[in-house]
């Protein structure tokens, strides 16, 4: 599983003790939206093949 964000932020900040906590928060806030487009583009191209499957199915058999 993909880290997040959050869990890369508290990685850097906590575990390995960085400092420059501006630099990484722009750095994470970056992420974020990286994850988040990818999440919108796989949810749009679901949404795309269950409508592609849906009407495959309807028009099954019939003269188009």
């Amino acid at each position: 599983m993909k880290q997040t964000a959050v869990e890369w932020y508290y990685q850097q900040t906590v575990v390995e003790g960085k400092t420059n906590y501006a630099e990484l928060l722009q750095q994470a806030k970056a992420m974020e939206r990286e994850q988040i487009e990818e999440i919108h583009t796989d949810g749009v191209e679901q949404g795309y093949n269950m409508r592609y499957q849906q009407e495959k199915k309807m028009n099954h058999g019939k003269d188009v």
